[in-house]
């Protein structure tokens, strides 16, 4: 597995314990400069796990640095797959198995439907860890572009988000910003989707880290080639207006706002606390 990652301290460590439970052999991970404590704690990992890794102090160039892990992982740590990730992301496979019985050595591309994951009012609370979040969004709201960029009513966490991918190094040409696609000269023939894994995204964990996000997403979009996704583009003009406060209590689902949406299935309860590891190498229950 690889992974991009800058101040993200409240969560890469329950990333890498989980995936490595799920199957993961070996992690490459960049770090862009976090001065959060992310960087220590990646080294103390070390001692643990099969874990290189790699600082990048460079402008922020996710396809380019991907790409660049993805050879790191073929190369020096022999992977057969590559899972190239994000930090608030976490591959969970069907109950039971691991993300390896999902793969094959004929794949070229797997691609992986990928779900948000909702904030309720136990976000609020002193003690909250992210992974006791208990609900995804099952059907997302298709929102058009403009109602995504500046909608008043708009709640992004219910947006269309793009799938996720695995891929076979050996043949890989190169991966999209976001890590949605990937090119590899064996695609047309046995790239595939698969169902029995799905990627749960939890990219707001509280109002602390979703503000420290988006100021520094204003930083990045200062730069004339800066690529960024619309609603952090929604989230950047919202924060240089004075409403990210008010954004982010949008996000957070009320229990009766949770029962309607439950009846129509538009979310559903994903029971992950024995799944996703909590600091200190337990689970939260």
């Amino acid at each position: 597995m690889t992974i991009l990652c800058r101040n993200e301290i409240d969560i890469i460590e329950s990333n890498i314990r989980t995936h490595a439970v799920l199957g993961v052999d070996g992690f490459v991970v960049m770090d862009n400069g976090s001065t959060d404590g992310t960087r220590e704690k990646l080294e103390q990992l070390k001692t643990e796990f099969d874990l290189m890794v790699i600082d990048e102090t460079g402008v922020y160039q996710q396809a380019k640095w991907m790409k660049r892990l993805m050879y790191l992982a073929r190369d020096k740590m022999g992977a057969s797959w590559v899972i190239s990730n994000d930090a608030d992301e976490f591959w969970i496979p069907k109950e039971g198995t691991s993300l390896k019985e999902h793969l094959s050595h004929s794949d070229s591309v797997v691609t992986v439907k990928r779900s948000n994951v909702l904030l309720t009012e136990d976000v609020l609370k002193d003690d909250y860890h992210f992974s006791k979040a208990r609900y995804c969004v099952e059907y997302p709201i298709c929102y058009d572009k403009q109602a995504e960029l500046e909608g008043a009513h708009t709640a992004m966490f219910f947006a269309n988000i793009s799938p996720k991918v695995i891929v076979n190094p050996y043949g890989f040409i190169k991966i999209s910003g976001g890590n949605h696609r990937a090119k590899h000269i064996a695609k047309t023939f046995t790239a595939r989707n698969e169902h029995n894994i799905r990627v749960f995204h939890y990219p707001i964990r509280s109002w602390k880290q979703f503000e420290a996000n988006i100021k520094h997403r204003q930083t990045l979009l200062k730069y004339p080639k800066a690529r960024m996704g619309d609603h952090y583009r929604r989230w950047v003009k919202l924060y240089e207006q004075g409403m990210l406060k008010e954004e982010f209590e949008r996000f957070v689902l009320k229990e009766n706002q949770i029962q309607v949406f439950e009846q129509y299935g538009i979310i559903k309860d994903i029971h992950l606390n024995d799944v996703i590891f909590s600091k200190s190498n337990k689970f939260i229950r």
